[in-house]
C-alpha cells in the first residue's frame, strides 16, 4: 500500500465545511426536462386498444386490460394499457411504436407512496396530477418505428382500362407483398370488423414468411371465396386498421388476393385435406350465390350431404351476374367455385326452385333447408316515363355483359343512382364507348358506393352530378329520352339522421340521353315460396327475420345474405353461410 493510499480518505474530510450541492426541496423545485421521459399519459379519445405497447414492451410492463367507461366498439378494443413501473424502464418504445399516438409520457417523473400497488395504473383512467401536463416524451410528428406507406397495387391507367373489360388492378409481386405484410402491427382490430371474423393477422405474417399452404388454410377456416373477396372485398377492415391513423391502412385485401394468387387451383384439395365423416342427413341449400356456397362449404364439412339448386346456368350469384369482370375476372370466381364442386358439393344448374321442384317438397325430402336467392328485382325510380325503350335497369346491363351480349346503350347514358352497382353499370357504360353521367340525389359523402369506385369511375370519365333528384323521364324530340330532374336542396333532420333532399322547385333541368339506366337498388324476389309458408315467415322491410342462427320462424327453414342482412356485401353473405351452417348442425344435432 502506498502513501497516497494511506492519506486520501483524510482529504474528504475538507468537504466538510464546503457548501453543500444538495437541493433543500428535490420533490418540487427540479422540474424534468422538456422532453423527460417521466410517467405516462394516454388519450382516451385517440387510444383503441390495439395492444401495440404491450406487444412491444422488452420487460412485460404493459397488459391490456379492460377499463371503467371504456365500452368495446368497431375499431376499438375496449381494452387500455396498464403500466406497472416496478417493471418499466422507461424507454418509450411504447411511446414510439402507438399508432395513433395517443400514448406519451410526462416530465413529471415524482410519485412517493407506501403502498406498492398504486405504481401499477391504467393512464387516462387512474387520474393523475401529470395527466394534463404539455410537457414530456412524444413521437416525433414525422417519425415512426412502422413504415406508414402502403405498397400501392399497380393499375391499368384509366385511358387503358377503359377499352376492355380486362382485369384492371395487377396483383403484388412477392416482394412487395412480403413489404407490405411487414407494415402489419398484428394488433387483430380487424377482425372484429370482418363479417367473417377471418384471422387477418395470421394469414398476413404467413405471407411474411412466404408460407402460401398455411396462408390459403387459414383463410378456407372462415371463407371459401378468397379469390373472389381478395379482389371485390369492401374490406371493412383497413377501415379500422391502426395505422390508418398515422398512415395508409394495410392492404388486406390485396394480401388474401396475393396468397391465392400463388396456390394453383389444382392443388387445393391436397392443402386443405377435407376429409370428413357422412352424418346421414342432406340439407338442400336454394341458390349458388356466395352465402348459399358458402353454407354448402361448412355444411359438407361437418359431414352432410349437400344439393344446390341454382336457376341460372353458372354459379356465383351477384358475384358473377352483379360484379363486372374487369374487377372479378370469371376465371378467379371459377377457381373458388371449382374447389367447391371437386369436394362433391352437387349443383343443380338451370333449376330455379317455384317450378318442377318446389320449396315445399325440398322440406319434405332433405332435413333443412338454407334459400339465399339474393335481391334480383330492381326497385322501380316512381317517376313518370321510367317504362319507355331504352330505360333499362343497372343489374339487367351487368348480367348481358356477363352473359356476353353487349346491350345496345348509344352514346349517351345517364345512370341515376349512387352505390356500387350505379358504378359498375357507369363503368360498364364507359367500356362499351358510351359518355357517362351519373346522378345522385343526396352528397358525394353519402354517396354508398366505395369511394374507390367512385374515384376509378372518375379517372375514367364518369361525369357525376350530386344532388340531383329525378323528376320525370320522356322521348326526346329527334331521338332519345330527355331526363328532366330538379336540383334538391339537403334539409336538416336532427342528431344521428342524415340530411334529407328536397327538390327546390325552380331549379329543374333537363338533358337528352340514348338510354336511362336507374340503379337505385334491388329487392328480393319470394315467389318461390309457397302462400301458406310465407305466412309463417317474418319480414321486416322486405327482409327475412332470422335469429343469430340463420334460422327462421320455421325451424328447419334457414336463410342468409342480402335477403336477410342490409350490408349486401360478400363477405356479409359469406359470413352468414358460415353461421346458418353452423346453426343447421346444432339444429339436426339436437332434432331427433
Amino acid at each position: 500500500m502506498s502513501l497516497r493510499d494511506i492519506l486520501s480518505p483524510l482529504y474528504v474530510w475538507k468537504r466538510a465545511f464546503e457548501k453543500p450541492y444538495t437541493t433543500p426541496r428535490p420533490l418540487k423545485d427540479r422540474p424534468g426536462a422538456p422532453r423527460y421521459r417521466g410517467f405516462h399519459q394516454n388519450d382516451m379519445d385517440k387510444c383503441i386498444g390495439c395492444g401495440t405497447c404491450e406487444d412491444i414492451c422488452q420487460n412485460a410492463a404493459i397488459d391490456m386490460v379492460p377499463a371503467h367507461g371504456i365500452e368495446t366498439k368497431n375499431g376499438n378494443s375496449g381494452l387500455r394499457p396498464r403500466i406497472d413501473y416496478g417493471r418499466c424502464c422507461w424507454c418509450a418504445l411504447c411511446v414510439d411504436i402507438c399508432p395513433t399516438g395517443s400514448l406519451t409520457m410526462s416530465n413529471e417523473y415524482n410519485w412517493v407512496d407506501n403502498d406498492p400497488e398504486v405504481f401499477r395504473f391504467i393512464p387516462g383512467v387512474d387520474k393523475k396530477p401529470w395527466e394534463t401536463a404539455d410537457q414530456g416524451y412524444q413521437r416525433a410528428q414525422d417519425y415512426m418505428l412502422n413504415n406508414p406507406d402502403r405498397v400501392e397495387m399497380e393499375i391499368i391507367e384509366p385511358d387503358t382500362r377503359t377499352r376492355s373489360f380486362m382485369e384492371m388492378v395487377k396483383g403484388y409481386s412477392r416482394e412487395q407483398a412480403e413489404k407490405e405484410a411487414d407494415r402489419c402491427i398484428s394488433c387483430g382490430i380487424c377482425i372484429a370488423s370482418c363479417p367473417a371474423h377471418m384471422n387477418i393477422p395470421g394469414y398476413i405474417e404467413t405471407v411474411r414468411k412466404g408460407d402460401m399452404e398455411s396462408g390459403l388454410k387459414l383463410l378456407y377456416e372462415t371463407n371459401p371465396f378468397p379469390a373472389a373477396c381478395g379482389r371485390i372485398c369492401t374490406h371493412r377492415c383497413e377501415e379500422v386498421c391502426a395505422l390508418a391513423h398515422s398512415g395508409d391502412p394495410i392492404s388486406i385485401r390485396w394480401l388474401k388476393r396475393y396468397i391465392v394468387d400463388q396456390v394453383p387451383a389444382d392443388r387445393y384439395k391436397e392443402i386443405l385435406d377435407y376429409s370428413r365423416e357422412q352424418s346421414g342427413k342432406k340439407v338442400a341449400v336454394i341458390g349458388a350465390g356466395p352465402s348459399g356456397l358458402s353454407a354448402a362449404y361448412y355444411l359438407a364439412g361437418l359431414g352432410y350431404g349437400i344439393t344446390v339448386f341454382e336457376g341460372r346456368a353458372h354459379a356465383g350469384g351477384m358475384l358473377r351476374y352483379g360484379i363486372p369482370e374487369y374487377r372479378l375476372p370469371y376465371d378467379q370466381l371459377d377457381k373458388d367455385i371449382g374447389y367447391l364442386e371437386s369436394l362433391g358439393i352437387e349443383i343443380h344448374y338451370n333449376t330455379a326452385v317455384g317450378g318442377s321442384i318446389t320449396l315445399d317438397s325440398l322440406m319434405e325430402s332433405y332435413d333443412a333447408v338454407f334459400f339465399s336467392t339474393g335481391l334480383t328485382t330492381p326497385y322501380i325510380i316512381g317517376i313518370e316515363g321510367e317504362n319507355l325503350p331504352g330505360v333499362i335497369s343497372a343489374l339487367s346491363i351487368l348480367v348481358d355483359v356477363t352473359r356476353g351480349s353487349m346491350p345496345s346503350l348509344g352514346d349517351s347514358v345517364a345512370v341515376i343512382g349512387g352505390g356500387n352497382t350505379a358504378m359498375d353499370a357507369a363503368r360498364t357504360a364507359r367500356r362499351l364507348g358510351c359518355d357517362v353521367t351519373v346522378y345522385y340525389r343526396r352528397r358525394e359523402i353519402d354517396m354508398p358506393a366505395d369511394a374507390e369506385e367512385i374515384e376509378e369511375a372518375r379517372e375514367e370519365g364518369v361525369r357525376i352530378i350530386t344532388q340531383a333528384i329525378p323528376v320525370k323521364i320522356d322521348p326526346a324530340k329527334d331521338r332519345g329520352l330527355q331526363f328532366t330532374w330538379g336540383k334538391a336542396e339537403m334539409q336538416d333532420q336532427g342528431p344521428s339522421k342524415r340530411p334529407r333532399p328536397v327538390l327546390i322547385e325552380d331549379e329543374i333541368t333537363t338533358d337528352v340521353f340514348d338510354s336511362i339506366v336507374p340503379a337505385i337498388g334491388q329487392q328480393a324476389d319470394y315467389s318461390f315460396i309457397p302462400a301458406d309458408m310465407a305466412g309463417r315467415l317474418e319480414f321486416k322491410r322486405g327482409r327475412v327475420v332470422t335469429n343469430q342462427y340463420g334460422q327462421t320462424s320455421i325451424p328447419a327453414l334457414f336463410a342468409g345474405g342480402d335477403l336477410v342482412n342490409t350490408t349486401a356485401d360478400a363477405i356479409s353473405a359469406i359470413a352468414d353461410g358460415h353461421t346458418a351452417a353452423k346453426g343447421i348442425d346444432r339444429f339436426l344435432s339436437t332434432s331427433p
